[in-house]
């Protein structure tokens, strides 16, 4: 029986007792969950393998794994925390296999840069004028390319604290590092950034890999296939 994509019921459910369904099998529970989360994952992922595809196949997996282990979640790490600690584990190991691939092929280091049909599709739904969505696209692409192009250890930090908002407690119980090193390399990417992004372009932090409602419904989607293949016996 085809598996009937939902959406969050209002109000909303908390955490605890939705990984309480998941982990009695609920594909309801778990849709809504990663519709409450698949953007913060993305942008952990994306922030780690500078990839809008691989990102996104990163969350799927991250997902995935998380609904095969949610009967082990203990609720004392909270759940957003849980889940993005896996979706890092996932992009840095998808990380690792991407450069000895890169190593065996010759490949250069440079990742490559996201699906311009993709993102024109995401754009043409935007309500706002041709030229006002235009400098939109132009001023994502700005900021998304500053932030690509920070350290790998500040990258994430900045997406955790910045983009995502979370508090330096939570960042380092995410990335599993000490709160003091949390404020030191985000201090240290804000002074990276500090001409390109905080002067330009101030509170746009919002518009950074922006995740458009097709895209979350395609990672849903992906990993309901991946469940019910399993649970045919296809996986």
């Amino acid at each position: 029986m085809p598996l009937t994509l939902v959406r969050p019921s209002d109000p909303p459910e908390s955490d605890a007792g939705l990984a309480a369904q998941v982990a009695q099998g609920d594909l309801r529970a778990l849709q809504i969950l990663m519709r409450r989360y698949n953007q913060r994952l993305y942008r952990v992922a994306r922030s780690i393998l500078r990839n809008d595809a691989d990102a996104e196949e990163a969350v799927q997996e991250a997902f995935f794994l998380a609904y095969r282990a949610m009967a082990k979640f203990r609720s004392d790490s909270g759940l957003s925390t849980w889940l993005v600690r896996i979706v890092i584990n996932e992009s840095n190991r998808r990380l690792r296999k991407n450069r000895r691939l890169a190593t065996w092929l010759e490949f250069g280091e440079a990742p490559e840069r996201g699906d311009d049909t993709a993102e024109a599709s995401m754009d043409r739904f935007s309500p706002d004028q041709p030229q006002q969505a235009l400098l939109r696209v132009q001023t994502r692409r700005v900021l998304e390319s500053q932030i690509d192009q920070l350290p790998d250890v500040f990258r994430s930090v900045f997406m955790l604290r910045a983009v995502e908002e979370m508090t330096v407690e939570e960042t380092a119980a995410c990335l599993e590092i000490p709160p003091a090193t949390v404020r030191t390399r985000y201090f240290r990417a804000r002074g990276l950034l500090r001409k390109s992004l905080a002067r330009e372009f101030g509170g746009n932090l919002n518009e950074v890999f922006a995740f458009a409602g097709f895209r979350c419904d395609r990672i849903v989607a992906g990993v309901l296939a991946r469940i019910e293949a399993e649970n045919s016996g296809r996986v």
